[in-house]
């Protein structure tokens, strides 16, 4: 009896697909969060206390949920954008904020050993930034998702771009929220220092 290449592979073949569950089980999960599913902007109204929407006035809510930032003006919807948001251990800050300032061209600094990435394509602030949350206690052994970093001073959160595109609508960050380059130009074109931000559970 002579063996040819397609007598082999049509032997192999049922031992291959009584291995594919097997295969498929001991596969490791994607370390990287999926994006948050699409939603209506009548849902993404929904979401949004009464109370906020009454204000006058101008001001952001992120809903860390649906990872969608709202710009609300005097009970409207102006814009929605998706946004990226802390991942486990390192959450966007909740509660109700104010712009704190206003950076354009930023310069990025490691929030564990210092360094410094200036304004340019790989810098992970993008061209933008909107801070509205800082916070001086230090941070012990928390872990960014690749090791475990020691946090000493003040750490802060805000808007920026990204030149990671795909990490926008994913909870990644380490407690910024990540936009869009030409969303979070129109953002920062649109708020002041000391606009109300209000961050959802």
């Amino acid at each position: 009896m002579t063996f040819s290449r397609s007598t082999g592979l049509a032997l192999l073949a049922p031992l291959a697909l009584a291995l594919l569950p097997q295969i498929a089980e001991a596969r490791q999960p994607d370390p990287i969060p999926p994006p948050a599913p699409v939603i209506s902007d009548a849902v993404a109204l929904s979401r949004i206390p009464t109370s906020l929407m009454n204000q006058e006035g101008l001001h952001l809510v992120l809903d860390r949920q649906t990872r969608q930032l709202m710009v609300i003006k005097d009970g409207r919807m102006l814009h929605r954008y998706p946004a990226a948001v802390g991942t486990d251990g390192w959450e966007t800050p909740a509660g109700s904020h104010r712009v704190l300032e206003k950076v354009a061209k930023p310069v990025w600094q490691h929030p564990g050993n210092g360094s410094q990435v200036p304004q340019g394509p790989k810098n992970p602030l993008g061209s933008r930034w909107i801070g509205f949350h800082r916070n001086c206690t230090p941070k012990e052994n928390a872990w960014d998702g690749e090791r475990y970093l020691s946090v000493n001073g003040c750490t802060v959160a805000g808007f920026h771009g990204t030149p990671h595109r795909w990490t926008v609508g994913r909870a990644v960050s380490h407690g910024c929220v990540r936009l869009y380059e030409e969303n979070v130009q129109e953002v920062f074109e649109l708020v002041e220092v000391g606009t109300l931000v209000t961050v959802l559970p």
